[in-house]
């Protein structure tokens, strides 16, 4: 079970990872016409528009994104099928065919027949797609029929199936959507106390893939909060809307940069040039974008502790943010160039504040890092056993994506024990025949962050946001 949810996890972050075009666009536009929304400005209303057409249907994003991600191969049938499910599930369930199918008026259609054009929704379309062709792709028929065996019979599955799905949601959807909705108000009463335990648990499922689940929840339409989606289109409220991503830019853009310095001063001197590079590429990746894993993975495991003291941080700037007024808010990820985009957006509020209040968290970090890593001699990088890391090779900064590949392949056993080849925004995952052919200080002298082992059959590479380029030498290496 946790492998598949790890593997959902890991299939969110495809529709995700085309957020960032809309906030560019939405971005630009609310710069141009911070007042009228796009209503005094043509190009403003173009880019506006250009955006909200990826925002306002994240569930279709969602229903492919997750079936390609699902599947064995990452197939694009199986994104077809995707949407195929998604057309089937939202048109059945609409208020104007439950309304037909009950024989009443649309107007007493209960409201959650309004709400299927979600994430969730999107989620389960693409779960269904994934199912089907994993499972029907080699179907082989009878001559007669012969056209649609195969990977052309996966839609007709994914249809009828579909139509038993809803058939199911028909009668428990509301049910469902209910809880969902009251779970998400249950949050949003506890005002910023509900903000700094998302936060918290957001970096504590980090390690497990599991905080992009927890992340739909809060950012989009699955729990009736859409923090993301209201803050971007303006449909949100002012001053409560933004509360589930603000308090990550302090932590992402100053927080964690300066907890890295501190590691890096506590390294030892005969270290220090070698996680240098390695603290010095995570932080920038971190400021900049948003992407924090390289950085985590890099001592998470290495000294838990500390990474426990981080997610607590986290948490704290989440109520601080949410207590004060200001709001800010990201298509990605909560770095400086979503920072900078989202100033003039509807939802927006004193944006500018977060600066000093980065600052403060930043000093706080430092500091706290640095009593903890000295108080407890914690093992962060370059403070390692001295037959763990003397002669790592950060070969990354060389972008020699091919003599990365070979030496992680030769740390997992060779080809021969790679089952298959996959990965998300900054992990390689991997699965393997034999783990204890598996040598992972030789895959760390690759320059990678950290290795992951959710199970026997699975390994988890943090290479970075460089991570497709090795895949792609990986996955040359494994022919």
């Amino acid at each position: 079970m946790m492998k598949y949810l790890q593997r959902l996890g890991k299939s969110l972050m495809l529709p995700v990872a085309v957020l960032p075009v809309a906030s560019i666009l939405m971005g630009i536009g609310y710069w141009i016409d911070p007042t009228g929304w796009g209503a005094n400005n043509v190009a403003s209303a173009f880019l506006i528009k250009s955006g909200g057409a990826l925002i306002d249907h994240m569930g279709i994003l969602f229903a492919i994104g997750v079936a390609v991600g699902m599947s064995k191969d990452n197939d694009g049938t199986s994104g077809l099928a995707g949407l195929v499910s998604w057309l089937m599930i939202t048109t059945l369930l609409s208020p104007a065919a439950v309304a037909m199918f009950k024989g009443v008026k649309v107007d007493v259609v209960p409201a959650a027949f309004g709400k299927t054009e979600t994430q969730f929704i999107g989620i389960l379309a693409g779960l269904i797609g994934a199912s089907c062709y994993n499972k029907f792709k080699n179907t082989k028929l009878p001559d007669a029929l012969a056209f649609f065996s195969g990977k052309r019979s996966v839609a007709i599955v994914t249809a009828a199936a579909s139509i038993v799905a809803s058939l199911v949601l028909f009668f428990i959807w509301p049910a469902v959507y209910g809880g969902l909705v009251a779970f998400g108000k249950s949050i949003v009463s506890t005002g910023a106390i509900g903000s700094g335990i998302y936060a918290f648990l957001n970096r504590l499922l980090i390690p497990t893939g599991l905080h992009h689940a927890l992340n739909s929840v809060f950012w989009f339409d699955v729990a009736n909060i859409n923090d993301l989606g209201n803050f971007w289109t303006g449909k949100g409220v002012l001053g409560q809307t933004g509360m589930y991503m603000t308090g990550f830019f302090p932590v992402m853009m100053f927080g964690l940069p300066a907890g890295a310095l501190a590691m890096y001063h506590t390294a030892k001197d005969k270290k220090k040039k070698v996680v240098y590079g390695l603290l010095l590429a995570a932080s920038i990746s971190s400021f900049f974008t948003g992407v924090t894993e390289p950085l985590e993975f890099a001592f998470m495991f290495m000294a838990p502790g500390l990474y426990l003291i981080h997610a607590i941080l986290t948490g704290i700037s989440a109520i601080v943010c949410t207590l004060l007024p200001v709001r800010a808010g990201f298509n990605f990820s909560a770095g400086f160039v979503d920072w900078f985009l989202s100033f003039k957006a509807p939802m927006a509020q004193n944006p500018i504040m977060l600066i000093p209040i980065g600052i403060i968290f930043g000093v706080i970090y430092y500091v706290v890092f640095r009593f903890a890593i000295t108080t407890f001699n914690l093992k962060t990088p370059g403070r390692e056993d001295d037959d763990q890391s003397e002669e790592m090779n950060v070969k990354l900064s060389n972008n020699d994506y091919t003599e990365i590949a070979s030496i992680i392949l030769k740390g997992v056993g060779g080809k021969e024990n790679v089952v298959s080849i996959d990965n998300c925004v900054t992990r390689l995952r991997l699965e393997i025949k034999d783990h204890t052919a598996v040598n992972e200080k030789v895959i760390k002298s690759a320059g990678v962050s950290g290795v992951i082992r959710p199970s026997k059959t699975s390994l988890q590479v943090i290479v970075g946001t460089q991570v497709q380029f090795v895949a792609d030498e990986f996955k040359k290496l494994c022919k």
